[in-house]
């Protein structure tokens, strides 16, 4: 029997310019399959990454604190196995605020 496991993704933000850091975030956790994970790491507190997701992805993640500053931020980002749907749909549109 044959088993492969794929080491989950480590993002390394530090080095890359602002403006190039939440697309590939978003980008690498888009290629994950449900029950899969990436790492990210970051030079400074990644709360408004956070934001992103709760606005953009509200209940298709699972995001876990591994590492809480000063020098850097680790976080891990899992994509679950089921994701409940916003307002029985697979996108929120945004426009109640909920």
């Amino acid at each position: 029997m044959n088993t492969t496991t794929t080491a989950a993704p480590t993002v390394d933000l530090r080095a890359l310019a602002p403006r190039e850091r939440h697309p590939l975030v978003f980008s690498t956790f888009k290629a994950l399959l449900p029950g899969e994970a990436m790492e990210l790491i970051n030079d400074h507190n990644p709360q408004p990454l956070l934001g992103q997701f709760e606005s953009g992805l509200f209940g298709a993640f699972n995001w876990n604190l591994l590492e809480n500053g000063p020098e850097q931020w680790r976080v891990q980002i899992v994509k679950p196995l089921a994701t409940k749907p916003v307002h029985g749909v697979d996108s929120c549109c945004g426009s109640c605020g909920g």
